[in-house]
């Protein structure tokens, strides 16, 4: 119950807020598809038999929904934490630290689904969308921005310093972006970045926005959706282990 009244207050603060956020993740993605997808695709051939902004566009879609859950469970969780107090002001109700974290994973989920479905409201307004089977893509990217919520919570709970957010974003979280085949194909790399791409969370998040917004539905998208699962349900324990160390010994 506690989780519930924790992401209700998440979505209450984002209501005052929410017209600043998406019209920033509206912009973006449409200077990074008119700069790479018109201005660099005009100099790069087909890549697997489709355009390059074809070819980047879905990924801008998963990725949007990385960056939301990471910021979402970094800086703003981290803020929650230790300025505005409140994790202590919900423990000190009847509630747990187990709850008081879902309320940030499921929030950190639904920030992941909604901006990712401002990128796809973008692609669709460039006619990049090839198939209806890419309106699966909002409901699909809550798993992915799990993945990506437990990881950013289990590193603010670890993390002493706000400043110390940026050596997460910059030495973890950039290099699963450019690895993760939105810009060029992960097969155009050596074998073992291949090896490394199967361990990256973005990569199965981009395979899968990849194939239904072209419309390639494959047997093989069901084993990168359930590495995700796997993910999520290794990865589930940790930020609250984690946090009660911090709120409580």
């Amino acid at each position: 119950m506690m989780a519930w009244y924790a992401f209700k207050r998440h979505l209450t603060v984002f209501r005052r807020t929410w017209w600043s956020n998406v019209a920033f993740n509206f912009i973006e993605p449409f200077l990074y598809l008119s700069a790479l997808g018109i201005g660099l695709g005009a100099f790069i051939p087909q890549i697997d038999g489709i355009s390059y902004i074809q070819f980047i566009a879905p990924g801008m879609a998963a990725a949007a929904g990385m960056w939301a859950a990471t910021f979402e469970c970094t800086y703003a969780t981290f803020i929650r934490l230790h300025y505005q107090k409140s994790f202590h002001a919900m423990l000190a109700a009847p509630g747990t630290v187990a709850e008081a974290v879902t309320g940030d994973i499921l929030f950190g989920a639904l920030k992941s689904m909604l901006f990712g479905l401002v990128i796809l409201i973008v692609i669709g307004l460039w006619g990049q969308i090839q198939s209806p089977w890419a309106g699966l893509i909002p409901l699909f990217l809550l798993l992915p921005g799990t993945v990506f919520s437990l990881l950013a919570l289990a590193y603010t709970g670890i993390t002493p310093h706000i400043d110390y957010l940026g050596y997460y974003v910059t030495l973890f979280i950039t290099p699963l972006y450019l690895f993760a085949g939105i810009f060029f194909p992960v097969s155009s790399m050596p074998a073992w970045v291949q090896y490394l791409a199967w361990v990256n969370p973005l990569y199965h998040s981009v395979e899968v926005c990849r194939a239904l917004v072209l419309g390639n539905i494959y047997a093989a998208l069901w084993l990168h959706v359930a590495i995700l699962l796997a993910y999520t349900v290794c990865l589930g324990w940790l930020p609250a282990y984690l946090f009660r160390k911090r709120l409580i010994t």
